[in-house]
């Protein structure tokens, strides 16, 4: 890759700020964020929960509005839902829950609708996504029916109904909530398997620790990185549980981002 495709950011956030107000409370959500981020980032999200993880993929994608500060695709500042409507068809916003993405009687349909969204013909589209379920490995899948698909295999429709889109980057919300260990391991391999750059939320480490190669996390509403080793994994009891920690082990100091069961 070129200095000059390494410096221009697929899409960055300048200054951010964002609070709600619930109940009379002004809550701040983020405080003063900035974050580019840029072709062939694989980057790890981690915070509490409530801490403004899903906020800021969702400020990202235009679907909340900062009260301060910027947000830009390829250098362009979004001001209008037009301007977001063209980053949102270029960065693959994955949500938790999978039947918040899925609308279609059937999978075919569903994988088709970014396509045809794009523009493309109704064959192209078809093509386009019975290309993509092969490429999950779901040949097969594309005539049945929605609300009978297991929990994993809904995940796996919603990130090829993204994927059919052919994004630039993607925008990943707890990706193995409620999979079992088969349907975790199969997402795993996908999403070691694609090139495309990516922001992972997750609480799972293991998992983290095989997709991606940076790590952020949001404390107090800001955004801050820090640098994890991979190099072991480990299975103890732990007061610290999921929590990264320091272990001592004779290693060069660093955060194991590996789930501890304790």
């Amino acid at each position: 890759m070129s200095e000059a495709a390494r410096r221009e950011s697929i899409f960055s956030l300048e200054h951010v700020h964002l609070a709600y107000v619930q109940e009379e409370t002004r809550r701040t959500v983020l405080r003063d964020v900035n974050f580019a981020f840029f072709p062939g980032q694989q980057i790890a999200l981690y915070g509490p929960n409530g801490s403004g993880k899903t906020t800021l993929f969702r400020c990202i994608t235009g679907l909340v509005r900062p009260q301060r500060g910027l947000v830009r695709f390829h250098e362009a500042i979004m001001r209008t839902e037009k301007d977001f409507l063209a980053l949102r068809r270029n960065v693959g916003f994955v949500l938790q829950q999978a039947e918040d993405q899925l609308f279609f009687p059937t999978v075919l349909e569903d994988v088709a609708f970014g396509p045809l969204n794009l523009g493309l013909a109704p064959e192209e589209a078809r093509e386009r996504a019975l290309d993509t379920l092969a490429s999950l490995e779901l040949s097969g899948f594309e005539n049945r029916l929605i609300h009978q698909l297991s929990g994993g295999e809904k995940k796996l429709v919603s990130l090829a109904g993204v994927l059919a889109m052919r994004p630039e980057a993607l925008l990943l919300d707890e990706p193995t909530t409620g999979l079992d260990s088969a349907s975790r391991d199969r997402l795993t391999e996908i999403l070691r398997g694609l090139a495309t750059p990516r922001v992972v939320i997750s609480h799972d480490w293991d998992f983290l620790a095989r997709v991606t190669t940076e790590c952020l996390t949001i404390r107090e509403g800001g955004l801050h990185r820090f640098s994890p080793s991979f190099a072991h994994a480990h299975l103890h009891a732990h007061p610290l549980g999921d929590e990264p920690h320091e272990h001592n082990t004779g290693q060069p100091a660093g955060m194991v981002l590996r789930k501890s069961n304790g």
